[in-house]
């Protein structure tokens, strides 16, 4: 079976087609972006090649329907017709309390997902317009549903409760509800076999760090902390979003003239370490910029390494122990030079780290740490979109 995976955005679609039959191959994976705008992009890769162009992008309809044209073009394409296509695996951002684990889509199911809309406003209507895409274009064609928060959904009350009024949980779900979760469990697992072992034994803490960054306490098997919230703004400092922040500080910016679209274009847009830097988002700016004496530059590129450092401290000591630390995401597979700060001086917690490795990893699963670290340190690459074609082939074929 051939399952076609898409993230859809506000303005975007993301999308893999893999076959689940031939050892979940990648045949084609590709990106359309500016959607709804005068003009948009769309990247289309096969077979080691690349096809790109502009074009109008109206809506995700019109999206989907040159995916799918890209799909079986002789020229572009990498089958032969739609039919080939047996499964739609999307990725939904937020599940609330209702979806503890991924489904198949129906029209319950859609009602649902649009009544935890206000949980993430911004990415909820991207996910239901590639579902009513995939609905007009293949309606024969059965869906999944992924969620990003289904992982997180064993958090104990004293991980996910807020210290505001109970009835402000039970009047509106404001709680911690975690995201990554696909790449989380993932990951966790793929490093529990890297060292001959069952997940399900151990005390994992899992770095995911990417434009995205997340850090997620996993106690023999279940997520029992992470570093997101109710949305994902809290935690680690990320690319444009701010992580962690005084709440007050945000009552003193109402008081300033800031209304909440102009404070959610803040927080999510201009904050985290473009707006530390001023300008640099991708980490490997930032430590350039360090490395050329900017000072705004270093001062984001040592706030990140501090905020992860923070947490992994923080977690160990909850979770009395941590048998395997793994890093994984853009940042945490390639930036050696982040992993090192981070890593450096942790001693104390178990953690010994052979940097002369650490230096040379990018990319690959590798253990980083000393034989004899209490805690043993891998880097781990991870692969949502397998997770997202696994769930779908499962729940299509059962």
């Amino acid at each position: 079976m051939k399952v076609l995976v898409l993230n859809c955005g506000s303005s975007s679609i993301k999308y893999q087609l893999i076959d689940m039959a031939n050892n979940a191959q990648v045949m084609a994976k590709g990106l359309l972006e500016r959607i709804g705008l005068e003009m948009g992009e769309f990247t289309h890769k096969w077979n080691g090649q690349k096809h790109y162009e502009q074009l109008p992008i109206p809506n995700h309809t019109e999206g989907i329907k040159i995916v799918l044209k890209a799909l079986t073009d002789p020229q572009i394409g990498v089958i032969k017709d739609l039919k080939e296509i047996g499964a739609v695996g999307n990725r939904v951002a937020h599940g609330g309390e209702i979806f503890k684990e991924s489904c198949l889509v129906n029209d319950k199911v859609i009602e649902q997902i649009k009544s935890l809309e206000h949980l993430a406003p911004l990415h909820t209507p991207g996910n239901l317009a590639g579902i009513y895409a995939m609905r007009e274009v293949l309606p024969g064609v059965p869906q999944s549903v992924v969620f990003d928060t289904a992982f997180h959904s064993t958090l104990p009350p004293k991980s996910f409760l807020y210290g505001l009024p109970y009835e402000m949980y039970e009047k509106y779900g404001i709680r911690r509800y975690g995201f990554h979760g696909t790449s989380h469990k993932f990951v966790a697992e793929k490093a529990a076999k890297m060292i001959g072992k069952d997940w399900n034994d151990l005390k994992i803490i899992s770095c995911h760090l990417g434009s995205g960054a997340s850090i997620a306490a996993i106690d023999h098997g279940k997520s029992v902390d992470t570093t997101m919230g109710m949305t994902a703004l809290e935690g680690l400092i990320m690319g444009s979003r701010c992580g962690d922040v005084d709440p007050g500080v945000l009552l003193y910016l109402m008081d300033q003239g800031y209304d909440s679209k102009a404070l959610t274009k803040l927080l999510y847009k201009q904050s985290g370490l473009i707006g530390i830097s001023g300008d640099k988002q991708d980490m490997r700016d930032i430590r350039a910029g360090r490395d050329a004496g900017d000072e705004r530059a270093t001062y984001a590129f040592d706030m990140f390494a501090l905020r992860v450092k923070r947490y992994i401290g923080g977690y160990m000591a909850e979770m009395g122990g941590c048998d395997i630390l793994l890093f994984t995401g853009g940042i945490g597979e390639n930036a050696w030079f982040m992993r090192r700060p981070i890593l450096e001086n942790m001693e104390c917690l178990g953690i010994k780290i052979d940097f002369s490795k650490n230096d040379n990893v990018m990319g690959e699963d590798v253990i980083l740490s000393t034989p004899d670290s209490k805690v043993t340190t891998v880097v781990v690459t991870t692969d949502e979109e397998y997770v997202i074609a696994s769930d779908t082939y499962k729940l299509v074929t059962k």
